[in-house]
């Protein structure tokens, strides 16, 4: 194997070991902006290595441009469906009256 080989193989399993770490924040993580926060910036890291150990792999120049397009894609298309889903969770928390202080009437 080469340098670049190794140097691939390695991008790729860091790329894999953020994935894994984002399906476990996604699996303990309590509430779902914790969730939406493991998957986003874990999922995106390791999206980004695994894009950047294939690019020395490719034949030519457009193939390695096509995977940093698809990789802009994917964080951009992340960053706007995790900021809907927060804003939704976050406005229908706002709607719920707390537990609490309905059943202390309150006082706490």
């Amino acid at each position: 194997m080469t340098l670049i080989d190794w140097y691939s193989a390695l991008m790729v399993a860091l790329g894999v070991f953020f994935f894994i770490a984002g399906c476990v924040g996604l699996w303990r993580f309590p509430d779902e902006l914790s969730k939406l926060h493991a998957l986003t910036k874990a999922d995106n890291l390791g999206l980004g290595f695994v894009v950047l150990g294939v690019i020395p792999q490719v034949a030519e120049i457009a193939d390695a441009i096509q995977l940093l397009v698809i990789w802009v894609a994917v964080m951009l298309a992340g960053a706007v469906s995790c900021y809907l889903l927060a804003s939704q969770t976050q406005s229908q928390q706002l709607e719920q009256p707390n537990v609490d202080e309905h059943q202390t009437g309150g006082n706490k």
